[in-house]
């Protein structure tokens, strides 16, 4: 469902010579075989709909297929069991999301309802005006998804510092080539004690992980469909509102942001979730400089382990996020001077290798 390519492009791609495999040709024969869940001629083509920044791949038919997108999804790399179970539960919730028609656990192969080709990241480049009602949308969602259960692991101390392990491992010494010195890695590990002590004093919630402007459709009705929610897990409330409006591909002002966190923060109150003065404002800006430092992680490694570079055109957005929130709380203060001083000239510099 996720229609962009290894640059971030939206794209339909009609030559699947590229991806003329023994998983592709596999998944073709599962889905003609599987026959109850759409008809399927002989002379229909397996055609790429995308990849996505995992191991997994998307196609339909060229004809027939009754609305379905088949998923190629590794099972040595991609958790379907997960992508059944969180499916299931956010249809029963009344999300829009892709249904699971089909699958084989064994082959990683799934058959899913097809939510089209229309992203959110597409919608705002090229109407503007749809902005605040696609975002309205957007936030009733999250706000339906709060509540669902299924099972899910706990979003803990243990993940949130091993995912911001990949800023250094992967952004600072695999793609700014730095020697990080003993004070830095000093000074990182308290700013990781910091971002996990306030994403922990957060309610817990049911927390997409990736709820942004790739990975939300465009839908005519039950707007918007949501993808990519496999990887959920329960954790801080703030978290998907953080992906949705500090955007890794999308910038929001900031002045409208902190409106739309206090609105957040006021409906949450409402609904007992949490007291209502309860430093959301913060929680949220907290929330994010976890998130991006895992970002930059993830992108690099993205680009030098998978060779994936388009991610790379997105870094200084993320890292613009850091120095901004680094600026604000006084207990990012070495951070922020660090990010300028060391940091910030490497981005320039890679800006100019990407040019």
């Amino acid at each position: 469902n996720k229609a962009f390519d290894k640059a971030g492009q939206s794209v339909f791609m009609k030559d699947d010579s590229q991806h003329a495999d023994g998983r592709a040709t596999g998944l073709a024969e599962w889905a003609r075989a599987t026959a109850s869940i759409a008809d399927i001629p002989q002379s229909a083509a397996l055609v790429p709909v995308s990849d996505d920044a995992s191991f997994r791949r998307y196609f339909r038919f060229s004809e027939g297929g009754a609305g379905l997108v088949f998923v190629d999804a590794p099972p040595e790399h991609e958790d379907n069991e997960s992508f059944v179970k969180i499916s299931a539960a956010l249809c029963e919730a009344g999300l829009n999301c892709p249904e699971v028609k089909a699958f084989d656990y064994n082959l990683g192969y799934l058959a899913v309802t097809d939510l089209g080709d229309r992203l959110y990241l597409d919608e705002l480049m090229e109407n503007p005006s749809a902005v605040p009602s696609l975002y309205r949308d957007a936030i009733r969602a999250i706000l339906k998804l709060l509540p669902v259960t299924c099972e899910l692991p706990p979003y803990d101390a243990l993940k949130l510092k091993t995912e911001m392990d990949l800023f250094h491992e992967w952004f600072l010494v695999g793609q700014l080539g730095l020697k990080v010195d003993s004070d830095v890695a000093q000074m990182l590990e308290e700013v990781y004690e910091c971002l996990i002590s306030s994403a922990l004093e957060q309610p817990a919630v049911f927390v997409h992980r990736d709820f942004h402007s790739r990975n939300l459709m465009v839908e005519a009705a039950a707007n918007p469909g949501i993808i990519d929610f496999q990887d959920a897990l329960v954790g801080p409330v703030t978290y998907d509102l953080v992906s949705l409006y500090k955007d890794c591909y999308y910038q929001f002002d900031r002045n409208l942001v902190e409106q739309v966190v206090d609105d957040f923060r006021q409906e949450l109150a409402s609904r007992g979730l949490v007291a209502s003065d309860v430093p959301m404002l913060r929680w949220f800006d907290l929330m994010g400089a976890q998130r991006h430092l895992k970002c930059l992680g993830v992108f690099s490694r993205l680009n030098l382990r998978d060779g994936k570079p388009g991610y790379l055109a997105d870094i200084p957005l993320v890292v613009d996020y850091l120095v901004e929130t680094s600026a604000i709380y006084p207990e990012l203060e070495r951070l922020h001077k660090w990010l300028l001083a060391e940091i910030m000239p490497k981005v320039s510099d890679l800006k100019q290798v990407m040019r």
